[in-house]
């Protein structure tokens, strides 16, 4: 049995040939691309994902950063807290627990953003093996990119709320 469409044979191939794995069920088709500029058409359209992968990756860089220096500030602060009378101390203390909240939402922030690269990553892979194994991938593609786009966003609030109690705290000037 050998389907053909413009620049591209389907020919049935057993499903553990297909996918080494022997799941014992069913034979289904493999696509032979013959045509370059289907294949150049799907490195397009999954290189679009690239760009919202850099965008990502950007936002991390700028998380990762803005943890880098909580840390640093908490270190100072708990090495003020030993040296310090109690009244200060008290003062260290909240500001500590201020720079721990913080801490915590831009963890979660990096998580949730980590979270969006993976599945974009996912939808990268599933473009290619769609187009070269025969099935539909406009479900997996479109649920996996929804779950992608609520994560990012769950992780930019998240970000933007610590960026909010970053600025409550902020004292600039004689105090």
């Amino acid at each position: 049995m050998r389907m053909q469409e413009e620049g591209v044979v389907y020919r049935p191939v057993a499903l553990r040939d297909a996918m080494n794995v022997d799941l014992r069920w069913g034979v289904f088709l493999v696509r032979e691309v013959y045509n370059m500029g289907e294949v150049a058409h799907v490195i397009q359209l999954a290189v679009a994902p690239v760009f919202l992968l850099t965008g990502i990756g950007t936002m991390l860089n700028v998380m990762a950063n803005r943890l880098g220096r909580v840390i640093d500030r908490a270190r100072v602060l708990e090495a003020r807290v030993e040296s310090s009378p109690p009244e200060v101390g008290a003062a260290l203390h909240r500001n500590l627990a201020i720079l721990s909240l913080r801490a915590k939402l831009i963890g979660h922030a990096i998580t949730l953003c980590t979270a969006t690269a993976l599945l974009v990553c996912t939808i990268i892979a599933i473009l290619f093996l769609g187009n070269f194994l025969q099935f539909n991938i406009s479900i997996p593609v479109a649920l996996l990119f929804i779950i992608a786009m609520l994560s990012l966003v769950l992780g930019l609030l998240v970000f933007l709320r610590e960026i909010f109690i970053a600025t409550a705290s902020l004292r600039i000037g004689p105090h």
